[in-house]
């Protein structure tokens, strides 16, 4: 797979202009407890269509395919924890074609139900992203449908590195953006438009969803174990070679982050901000408890809260 370019992100911008919505930003307190008293902002991407940054991708990956004349009329499918699913879902419907979508039967039941609601057909299967994929990968096989992917695509990463400028222009003199990681299609995104701008990205993953880590440690893409509470969003068992690609520029600095700080970090934003999110956009603002000195060389930090499709109820105390 070829490397990605800030050219891929600048078409992608083009491709999906008002079929998404801009992000928004605010400026958080941490009272003395963030990184050295910068001035951080936090981007509400989980404000966007269909709960979490996502929808960019998707947008992106099936406009692409529409112009192409490659959308084929069975559609769509795709394997997701859930946020990758009602994004490709979202935007089939709005592209006239049906969607398949397989889960891991442990997927949040919050997902599926909206998932059904965009008229997607939802199959699950396993208990991990992985056996969800395999499925899905035999599916496509067999049906005629276009495979999509939850992060391991230049199309879905391009989009997702869309938000970047939308923050720079809404944050100027950005220093550094904080996303967390999965598979890495955000992380791959957003880091290559970072580096076009001289933007340093820190990429945030649980400590035991650490694929991006781990393929650093191996020089390649290899598979992990997954247990964190975030895993339903930060579950992939390998990181794409985009991610690792990214990974390995200048102005890229990983952190790991244990399951009891973006417990807590979701648990503050709640009670600070009243802002519910997910796990996944718990673990990007964690970092800044995590990793004080992240901001230590100057600028605005700008921490990217990717998704909110949970259930909220274990947040009221």
């Amino acid at each position: 797979m070829r490397e990605l370019g800030y050219g891929d992100i600048e078409a992608a911008a083009d491709r999906i202009a008002g079929r998404v919505r801009p992000v928004s930003v605010a400026p958080v307190d941490l009272g003395g407890g963030g990184p050295r008293g910068q001035e951080v902002w936090l981007a509400l991407e989980f404000m966007q269509h269909t709960g979490s940054f996502k929808a960019r991708g998707a947008q992106n990956f099936l406009r692409a395919h529409r112009d192409a004349g490659t959308l084929p009329d069975t559609g769509v499918t795709i394997a997701s924890g859930g946020n990758a699913g009602l994004a490709c879902a979202w935007a089939a419907r709005q592209s006239g074609v049906p969607a398949t979508v397989f889960l891991p039967a442990t997927a949040p039941a919050v997902k599926a139900a909206r998932l059904r609601s965009y008229g997607a057909e939802v199959r699950l299967v396993g208990t991990e992203y992985a056996e969800a994929l395999a499925a899905c990968e035999e599916f496509a096989a067999t049906s005629g449908a276009l495979p999509s992917h939850a992060y391991d695509h230049p199309l879905i990463a391009a989009g997702a590195g869309t938000l970047l400028d939308e923050i720079l222009a809404r944050v100027p003199d950005l220093g550094t953006v904080v996303v967390a990681v999965g598979g890495g299609g955000l992380f791959a995104g957003v880091a290559t438009a970072a580096r076009h701008h001289g933007v340093r990205t820190v990429a945030v993953e649980p400590r035991n969803c650490r694929a991006l880590h781990a393929a650093l440690e191996a020089g390649r893409p290899v598979d992990v174990a997954v247990d964190s509470v975030a895993a339903d969003s930060l579950g992939a068992r390998r990181a794409s070679a985009l991610a690792l690609h990214a990974a390995r520029q200048d102005g890229v600095r990983g952190v790991l982050v244990p399951d009891e700080e973006i417990v807590r970090a979701r648990q503050l934003l709640w009670d600070e901000h009243r802002l519910a999110v997910e796990h996944a956009a718990a673990t990007a603002f964690a970092a800044l408890t995590a990793a004080p000195d992240l901001a230590s060389e100057g600028g605005k930090v700008a921490v990217v809260l990717c998704g909110a499709n949970t259930d909220p109820g274990d947040l009221v105390r």
